[in-house]
């Protein structure tokens, strides 16, 4: 085999590669050889098949997978014997070959760049910590004490408010004429619940049981019915009764309603789920600072390839949005060339961050073990109950779509190893503050964060490396 670099600028290589016609000829040879055993044909036993033949019958199939087989080896070579990591799948050009003589391709492809990664004891992050207070945990109790509770019809006589139920008969209209789905009896309506269309709650609210009142309002121009998308309707109501809520005993019976033994035990769960909440919430917002850091400390060249991928993404999700009639402000009616102008940053910092944490990764040998695939599999089927086993199976049936679920995994195996060596100090702060959304920046940098449409952004995978999702540009 020849091999000839012919362009080595910047990330790009591009190589000319000749694999003689022997080499092809003596490989096609011995697959017709290999499956001379394995044909059958009329009039000849099994592997006294004649050569010529069997070339006829069987020459340009084998002579295709041959041609496959060659190039696949032959670039796996040019890249290893170059000491070559691909940013993407090189691409191949045939440009010569007929049958007996040389096989001659182009190969041109983007590397990933030398990446020396910072001294991660540099790094000085935050970890905030909240001091949790009986404050929170009492007014959780009262939030589960009133959804548990029951309701009884009021026996005072007083207008609605928000929270009562309403017994209501309706009958909807639109230029007049009753609709399909819009007419119901004794349907039980909670005032602020923001069950029906805006604006037909409100206007009951105030209302005394027996009245009868007309109800308009205009559906919503996405409503899921296109008949009735943007019409303006009017609901014929009858009030029939108001049902006051009345919250559940705060006490040991409504603890094990909930599966736990006493009162207290409820306390103390609600009090380890706030625990969790508050510090995933402070793990992000130390993510985020790191991230930061970790981009404004590293430099090093892109790959195009990934650039654009990143930014196709990213355009991608708008596009969908504008679809859904869900595009934020700041992004309507703005061409794609306008959208990919704008994102560019965006997604060089994405690719940037995604390089940096798969080199981290792969020079500490930081691995996903089977525990953390296990892990996060539960996790994930957790979320559709009554369907965990589906969900589980789905993913062992799909690697494609297992191996993004771990993306995420292997991105914050790799943060907290860095973060292991950073300087961290821990901050009590209250709810509040943990909470509180972060100031707005004018600056450029937070601008293009402020602008991003909401994702999991991700550098494309490099090589064979996993993904590393840049949580900090949500």
């Amino acid at each position: 085999m020849q091999v000839t670099e012919t362009k080595n600028e910047g990330l790009a290589r591009e190589f000319k590669v000749v694999v003689p016609a022997a080499t092809i000829e003596e490989q096609v040879n011995a697959k017709l050889e290999e499956i001379k055993s394995q044909v059958r044909l009329p009039g000849f036993r099994p592997g006294k098949i004649p050569a010529k033949l069997l070339r006829q019958r069987y020459g340009k199939s084998v002579m295709g997978e041959v041609l496959e087989a060659a190039v696949n080896e032959s670039t796996s070579k040019v890249l290893a014997d170059n000491e070559l990591r691909p940013a993407v799948q090189p691409k191949i050009e045939v440009t010569s070959f007929d049958e007996g003589k040389d096989l001659e391709y182009d190969i041109s492809v983007e590397i990933i760049p030398a990446i020396e990664p910072m001294d991660f004891a540099k790094l000085n992050l935050t970890r905030e910590v909240v001091e949790l207070d009986d404050a929170k945990v009492t007014e959780t109790l009262d939030r589960i004490a009133a959804a548990q509770g029951t309701t009884e019809v009021l026996k005072r006589k007083r207008k609605s408010k928000t929270g009562d139920v309403l017994v209501i008969d309706f009958l909807g209209k639109v230029g007049g004429e009753p609709f399909e789905g819009g007419k119901a009896e004794d349907y039980e309506l909670e005032l602020g619940s923001g069950t029906f269309i805006e604006g037909f709650e409100d206007q009951l609210t105030g209302a005394n049981a027996g009245d009868e009142t007309v109800v308009k309002v205009t559906f919503p121009e996405n409503y899921g019915s296109d008949e009735l998308a943007g019409k303006d309707a009017e609901f014929d109501v009858t009030v029939k009764e108001i049902k006051e809520k009345k919250p559940a005993e705060i006490d040991d019976e409504l603890a094990k309603k909930l599966g736990q033994d006493t009162l207290e035990s409820l306390k103390e769960a609600i009090r380890k789920d706030f625990g969790r909440e508050y510090e995933s919430v402070a793990r992000q917002k130390m993510k985020r600072d790191l991230l930061d850091q970790l981009a404004e400390n590293h430099s090093f060249d892109l790959p195009s390839s990934l650039v654009k991928n990143e930014l196709t993404g990213i355009i991608g999700q708008i596009k969908q949005a504008r679809e859904a009639g869900q595009e934020d402000d700041e992004t309507k009616g703005k061409s794609e060339e306008e959208l990919t102008e704008e994102f560019r940053e965006i997604a060089e910092r994405r690719v940037l961050l995604g390089l940096l944490l798969a080199e981290v990764g792969r020079n500490n040998n930081i691995q996903i073990t089977q525990d953390d695939i296990n892990k996060v599999l539960v996790a994930e089927a957790q979320k559709y109950p009554g369907q965990e086993q589906q969900v589980i199976e789905f993913y062992k049936n799909n690697p494609q779509a297992l191996q993004a679920l771990q993306g995420p995994v292997y991105e914050d195996k790799v943060v907290d190893y860095i973060v292991e060596l950073a300087k961290v100090e821990e901050k009590t702060v209250t709810v509040e503050e943990l909470l509180k959304p972060e100031e707005e920046d004018e600056t450029p940098k937070a601008d293009a964060k402020k602008k991003a449409p909401a994702k999991k952004a991700a550098a494309k995978k490099p090589a064979a490396k996993k993904k590393a999702a840049d949580e900090g540009q949500e």
